[in-house]
């Protein structure tokens, strides 16, 4: 990877995939990892805690979020409270609202000042950020996750948001900020130039770190390389007339 100046922008790594994560773990450029109730069943998970237990034996010294999936805040209070209890590096993944579109305030407070370390999650916009951090203990960390990614989905540009949020969460300095569900390589560049702490991403986006910097000219030659040489595996043929 070739950088001018190192990233101030921390990476994790996104995903259920325990072999992955171990993959990732490996990399000291990766300081942590999330993962959410959906990743997990694509990967097969047929045990929450089991599966939990298993990448806590692998992730041991670095911040790892483990999400709540109850929809009754009350029992989502008891999940947090043991999904805390599994490790000190355990963030615990709380969504901003439940399916009812009820604002989960409350009980981040209720968790945040009983010292419970949370990731609020599923965030969209700056009022939801500012929302969050009125509800956050200024002595515990937490984590806010806005999926800048998903934002972009929408056509709409995610920076200024980004940047707005960055701006509200200086109330709380405990709290940091991921750039969640990125698209392309080019959003941990944007985190960072707007000062996101953190942007978690998907092994195949992280995986990318390597072209960082790369030659272009270089870059388009092994595209043509690439396109070539599988046309000649595939034995592509056309038929052409020959010229007299």
């Amino acid at each position: 990877m070739i950088m001018e100046t190192p990233l101030k922008v921390k990476l994790f790594a996104d995903g259920a995939d325990l072999s992955g994560i171990e993959e990732m773990y490996a990399n000291p450029l990766i300081k942590g990892f999330t993962t959410n109730p959906t990743l997990m069943r694509k990967a097969g998970v047929k045990d929450y805690k089991s599966f939990a237990m298993e990448v806590l034996k692998v992730v041991s010294d670095r911040p790892i979020s483990f999400e709540v999936f109850a929809d009754e805040f009350n029992e989502m209070e008891q999940q947090a409270l043991e999904i805390a209890s599994w490790g000190s590096n355990v963030n615990v993944k709380i969504p901003v609202m439940n399916t009812r579109g009820e604002f989960s305030g409350p009980l981040v407070e209720r968790l945040s000042n009983a010292g419970v370390k949370l990731n609020v999650t599923a965030v969209m916009t700056p009022e939801q950020v500012s929302r969050i951090v009125d509800c956050l203990s200024e002595s515990t960390p937490a984590i806010i996750s806005v999926f800048a990614g998903r934002i972009a989905d929408t056509g709409r540009d995610p920076v200024p948001l980004m940047t707005r949020a960055v701006e509200i969460m200086k109330a709380r300095p405990n709290a940091e900020l991921i750039w969640a569900s990125p698209r392309e390589l080019l959003n941990i560049f944007q985190a960072d130039s707007v000062g996101c702490h953190i942007i978690t991403a998907t092994n195949d986006i992280l995986k990318k770190l390597s072209s960082v910097g790369k030659d272009l000219e270089k870059f388009s030659l092994e595209t043509v390389e690439m396109f070539y040489c599988d046309a000649q595996a595939s034995q592509y043929k056309i038929k052409t007339e020959v010229a007299a």
